[in-house]
């Protein structure tokens, strides 16, 4: 091979061959980008061939052919800047190869797509739209919005190298789900027709039209897209932070968490297990409970269920927000024997004495309660982001202030924001997020085009609580505790557990997400209009 290194991490070569494979590998590249289409002569190795030689290397391949003496158009610079992003790695270090028939290609497509990104860093840039946030809520309205009108350009503002399936954290930390299957890497999943700018904001301008970026670059919009999700605040329970993944305390909230809490699950032979849940708003409020089920029926299957005193303080009034699956659900509580505290909030861990303090409201007043423990799974209590919470777009309660059906701002009409950042009082759940990116788009659309938003989100959210492993209670509601199931009752009862809501937790779910949602794929989530649409 004759490489020729165009910066210390990325050299390009003529062709290469399938014996090529193990040598790159072994001199320490991360990916092989093929800039070649097959069959432009005779003895070609196909990007096939050689892209199963590298996935055996274990190095990851792209193929982006570009035909000879032409210039790489903008989709192919676009997609050698994500493969450069994706290969490169978090910190920009790992190694790439390019590879074309002379090496030529492979040089000029890089140097195209590095004046990409250097534009994509650029001290101002215009938007059609730009969409903070890159999570489930923030990708799926772009996938939404560019199935309408491809021609728009659009700038998702996220800082993360990685893309998580939140909802699988609850069978991650029951034994169902690896660690694996909830992450991916954005650059995979943001539309390849937006620009991923891999910055935080820092602050809003909505008077002019602009936000302002954490290295100091400013973006200028048509129509914004709030969805930075919402701050899990650890720090606000003392003592909390510090013992996290440790001293048996977790949570399913966290990634890294997830799977202690499975193995405290095995390992717990005898004691007391504590489960909390904050004061509202917080996402996937039916989580806590989850978790409670899940490892007691773990115990149960186990043989120690009778050895370990389980307890859920919820620091609200009631098991869950709407009435309907409350019967079941405290069926499941007594089935499990669990000491159910209601108005009782954590406000304090001591993670080397094994020690939860609550305080709780009582007749006579508020009491504070220690409590010993030898497992405990918290819950922490969540705020909107500080940027939000800091902004003109937030309301009293710190979230973005929105119409609770056209999801648009109530001040700004250019600006809508979604997902758990939006103060709506719909349940924060990916189930809504689903269903709000396709009225935020289409109602982005219309306010382009200088028509009012006739799209409207009903407040639908799903909770599928899981109460057994095998059996989930699927709580689908909308605004107001209205009753919004997806299926007909004689196919699935939502307020009794079944198995075939666990099918869908477990099957359908994380394939709607990953293949459809993230992919504009609207499948039964399609807007509802005031007068038509």
């Amino acid at each position: 091979m004759n490489l020729r290194f165009i910066t210390k991490n990325y050299a390009v070569s003529p062709q290469i061959m399938p014996n090529d494979i193990e040598r790159i590998a072994k001199d320490g590249f991360a990916g092989i980008v093929c800039l070649r289409p097959d069959g432009e002569e005779p003895g070609q190795p196909s990007a096939a061939e050689l892209g199963v030689a590298a996935e055996k290397a274990g190095l990851q391949f792209a193929l982006i052919p570009v035909r000879s003496g032409t210039t790489p158009d903008s989709h192919s610079v676009n997609a050698m800047r994500r493969a450069l992003l994706e290969m490169s790695g978090v910190d920009g270090t790992g190694k790439v190869l390019g590879y074309c028939r002379s090496g030529k290609r492979a040089a000029d497509i890089f140097e195209l797509a590095q004046g990409a990104r250097e534009e994509a860093a650029a001290p101002t840039q215009s938007y059609d739209v730009v969409i903070l946030g890159g999570g489930a809520a923030g990708i799926a309205t772009a996938a939404s919005l560019l199935k309408r009108r491809s021609d728009l350009t659009i700038a998702i503002v996220e800082p993360s190298g990685d893309h998580y399936y939140q909802p699988g954290w609850t069978l991650v930390g029951g034994g169902v789900f690896s660690q694996e299957q909830t992450r991916r890497s954005e650059v995979t999943l943001i539309p390849k027709e937006a620009n991923w700018i891999r910055e935080a904001v820092v602050s809003f301008a909505p008077e002019s039209n602009g936000v302002t970026l954490s290295n100091g670059a400013k973006l200028h919009y048509r129509a914004l897209v709030v969805a930075l999700g919402i701050k899990l605040d650890w720090a606000a329970i003392p003592g909390l932070a510090e013992t996290l993944g440790k001293n048996g305390v977790t949570s399913n909230y966290r990634y890294d968490l997830a799977p202690y809490t499975w193995k405290l699950v095995q390992e717990l032979q005898h004691g007391t297990a504590i489960f909390t849940q904050p004061p509202m708003p917080i996402k996937c409020a039916g989580a806590p409970q989850k978790a409670v089920y899940l490892s007691c029926d773990a115990w149960r299957r186990r043989g120690v269920d009778k050895d370990i005193a389980v307890e859920f303080d919820v620091a609200g009034p009631s098991l869950f927000g709407v009435a309907a699956f409350v019967p079941a659900l405290m069926n499941y509580i007594r089935r499990y024997k669990v000491d159910l505290e209601l108005k009782s909030k954590l406000v304090a861990v001591d993670g080397p004495k094994g020690i939860a303090t609550f305080e709780r409201v009582r007749e006579g007043g508020t009491e504070t309660v220690e409590r010993k423990f030898e497992m405990l799974h918290v819950v922490p209590p969540q705020v909107a982001p500080d940027v939000v919470r800091e902004s003109k777009l937030a309301g009293k309660d710190g979230f973005v202030t929105v119409d609770p059906a056209t999801l648009r701002h109530v001040t700004y009409d250019n600006i809508f924001a979604l997902g758990d950042v939006a103060g709506t009082s719909n349940a924060k759940t990916a189930a809504a997020a689903r269903k709000q990116a396709p009225v935020v788009a289409h109602n982005v659309v219309a306010t382009l085009a200088h028509r009012a938003p006739n799209a409207e989100y009903d407040g639908y959210g799903g909770c599928p609580l899981t109460v057994e492993r095998g059996k989930i209670v699927l709580a689908e509601f909308g605004y107001g505790g209205k009753l919004m199931p997806s299926l007909p009752k004689w196919l699935l009862n939502g307020e009794k557990p079944t198995r075939l809501a666990w099918f869908l937790k477990e099957k359908v779910m994380p394939a709607l997400y990953w293949y459809a949602m993230l992919k504009g794929r609207e499948i039964m989530v399609k807007p509802k209009y005031k007068t038509g649409g």
